[in-house]
C-alpha cells in the first residue's frame, strides 16, 4: 500500500505566494463589500485599492533573494523582486487618477477595481515564475481583465480597442502555448532552468537546433504580440486611442515591464547556447521596431497616437537591451522603465485632465495637436509640465529618461556593440522631432479663437500625482546612481 505523501507547510514556502494572495484577496473583499452594499462612493474603494497595494508592497519587500516556493514553480529572484516593485508601485500611482471626474464612469464601476487588482496579481504571477504554465497563466489573468477594464470606458471606440486587443491577445497566448509545447518536446519540462539544462547538452544535435528555432520563433512572435514590437504592433495605436489616456499610460509601462521579465527569462536560455543567430534576429527586431515607429510618429496628428508609436519604439530600445544578455543590459532595463514609468504617466496623465466628453477639436481624434495651441496662454503651469514631460522623453539633459537611455547605450558600448549605441542615438534624434513639436504647439502657436476652451476641473489626487511625476522627471539626477546599484545588486545576485 502506497504512503500518502506528505507536504509541509514550510516547505511550501508560501510566503512566496503572499505578493500575490494579496491583491487577489483584496479584490474580492472589494466585490463583497459591493455584494452586501451598493452605491458607494468611489473614493472609497480607490482608497481600499491603494491600502491593499501598499501592504501588497510591502510583502514584496519582505520577500528573500533566490528562495522557491510553492512546489517549486514560484521562484523569487533579484529580477521578480525588483520587478515587482515596478508593477506594485506603477499601479499605487495609476490609481489616484480615478478621481480626477465623475464624467468617467469606469471609475464608479467596484468591478473596475476588483478587475485591476486581479491583473497585479496576474502581472505578478508572470515575473516570479520560471514555470511556463505558470506563466501562460498568469498572462492570461492579467491580459482578460485588462481587456475588460478596456471595453468599461463605454465608447464605441473603448470597444473597438477591447476586441482589437482580446484578438491579437489571443493569437499571442496561442503562439506561446505552441512555443512551450515545441519546448517540453524538446526537454520533458517546463521549468527553464531544467529546459536551458538539457538544450545544453542537446544543442549540437543537427536535428534538434530546427526544434529550437521552431520554438524561438514561436514565442517570439508571442512576445512580439504582447510588446507591440515590429510588424505584430498594428494593434497598439488603435488600443491606445480607444482606451482612456489614464489606462493607456498604465499599458505603455507595467504590463511591458511583466514581458520584459519573462523575456529576459526565456530568451536570455536561448542567448546562453550561444546560438548567433537568435542574438542577431533580436537584434534586428528591435531596430526596426524603433526606426519605424518613430517615422510612423513623426506623420501623426494626433497627440495620443505619437505617444503609442512613441512606446513601441521605447520597446524596441528595450529590446536591444535583452539582446545583450548581460547584467549590465538587465540592469538597465529596469532602470529605464522605473524612470520611464514617471515620465510617461505624467504625459498621459495630461491628457487625462484635458479630456471631453465629445471631440470637439477634430472629428477623429480626442487630442490632436491643435488643441494644445497655445496651451501657455490658457494653462501655463500645465504647458510647462508636459514641456518637460516630452523633454524627457526625448532624452534631453537632465531629465529621467536621458539618463535610462544613457545606461542602455552604455550596457551595448560594454558588450562591444558600439554600432548598436549609435542607432540608439540616431533614433533618439529623430524622436526629439515629434516631442518638440507638441513643445511648439503650446508655446508658440497661439490658441484657437473659434473654439470655447474650458481647462479642467483638476482634483487634488490628480495635481498631487501629477507634481510627483514631475518632481521625479526633474530631480532624477539625483538619485540615478543608488538605483543603479540596487537593481545591479539584486541582478547580479541571482545570475543574470
Amino acid at each position: 500500500m502506497l504512503e500518502p505523501i506528505k507536504v509541509s507547510l514550510e516547505s511550501l514556502n508560501l510566503l512566496t505566494l503572499a505578493p500575490m494572495l494579496i491583491a487577489i484577496v483584496g479584490g474580492l473583499i472589494i466585490l463583497c463589500i459591493d455584494l452586501f452594499k451598493e452605491n458607494l462612493d468611489k473614493t472609497l474603494y480607490v482608497m481600499l485599492t491603494v491600502l491593499i497595494l501598499l501592504i501588497d508592497l510591502g510583502a514584496v519587500g519582505g520577500l528573500n533573494v533566490n528562495e522557491r516556493g510553492f512546489f517549486d514553480v514560484m521562484l523569487i529572484d533579484g529580477i521578480s523582486i525588483v520587478s515587482q516593485y515596478l508593477i506594485v508601485a506603477g499601479s499605487i500611482i495609476f490609481i489616484p487618477l480615478s478621481l480626477s471626474s465623475k464624467r468617467f464612469h469606469e471609475y464608479s464601476y467596484p468591478e473596475f477595481f476588483a478587475l485591476f487588482l486581479f491583473m497585479v496579481a496576474g502581472f505578478q504571477f508572470m515575473v516570479a515564475s520560471d514555470n511556463l504554465i505558470l506563466i501562460f497563466v498568469g498572462l492570461e489573468t492579467a491580459s482578460l481583465s485588462l481587456y475588460t477594464l478596456i471595453a468599461l470606458h463605454n465608447r464605441r471606440d473603448s470597444y473597438e480597442a477591447a476586441v482589437k486587443y482580446f484578438t491579437m491577445g489571443a493569437l499571442a497566448a496561442a503562439f506561446f502555448a505552441m512555443g512551450s509545447a515545441v519546448i517540453y518536446a524538446l526537454t520533458g519540462s517546463i521549468e527553464l532552468h531544467q529546459v536551458a539544462e538539457v538544450l545544453g547538452r542537446r544543442v549540437h544535435e543537427s536535428e534538434v537546433m530546427i526544434a529550437i528555432l521552431g520554438g524561438f520563433v514561436l514565442l517570439l512572435v508571442a512576445f512580439g504580440f504582447k510588446l507591440s514590437l515590429f510588424p505584430f504592433h498594428t494593434w497598439a495605436p488603435d488600443v491606445y486611442q480607444g482606451a482612456s489616456a489614464a489606462l493607456v499610460g498604465y499599458m505603455s509601462v507595467v504590463p511591458k515591464v511583466a514581458a520584459f521579465v519573462v523575456s529576459i527569462r526565456i530568451f536570455g536560455m536561448y542567448l546562453e547556447l550561444g546560438i548567433g543567430w537568435v542574438q542577431n534576429i533580436i537584434l534586428i527586431l528591435a531596430l526596426l521596431t524603433m526606426t519605424l515607429a518613430n517615422i510612423m510618429a513623426l506623420v501623426q496628428e494626433d497627440v495620443k497616437r505619437m505617444l503609442a508609436y512613441s512606446s513601441i519604439s521605447h520597446a524596441g530600445f528595450i529590446l536591444a537591451a535583452v539582446a545583450l544578455n548581460t547584467t549590465d543590459g538587465n540592469t538597465s532595463i529596469f532602470l529605464y522603465y522605473a524612470l520611464f514609468m514617471f515620465t510617461n504617466l505624467g504625459a498621459f496623465a495630461m491628457l487625462w485632465i484635458s479630456r471631453h466628453k465629445t471631440r470637439r477639436f477634430d472629428i477623429r481624434y480626442d487630442h490632436p495637436y491643435q488643441k494644445f495651441a497655445g496651451f501657455i496662454h490658457i494653462m501655463p503651469m500645465g504647458a510647462v509640465i508636459m514641456a518637460l514631460f516630452m523633454l524627457s522623453l526625448a532624452g534631453v539633459p537632465p531629465f529621467s529618461v536621458f539618463w535610462g537611455k544613457i545606461y542602455v547605450m552604455q550596457a551595448a558600448v560594454n558588450a562591444g556593440m558600439v554600432w548598436l549605441a549609435v542607432a540608439m542615438g540616431i533614433n533618439s534624434a529623430i524622436s526629439a522631432y515629434y516631442y518638440l513639436k507638441l513643445v511648439v504647439y503650446m508655446f508658440l502657436k497661439e490658441p484657437l479663437k473659434d473654439v470655447d476652451i474650458v481647462y479642467y476641473n483638476i482634483s487634488k489626487p490628480l495635481m498631487a500625482i501629477i507634481g510627483f511625476a514631475t518632481l521625479a522627471t526633474v530631480f532624477a539626477i539625483f538619485y540615478v546612481q543608488p538605483l543603479v546599484d540596487y537593481i545591479y545588486g539584486m541582478i547580479a545576485a541571482s545570475g543574470y
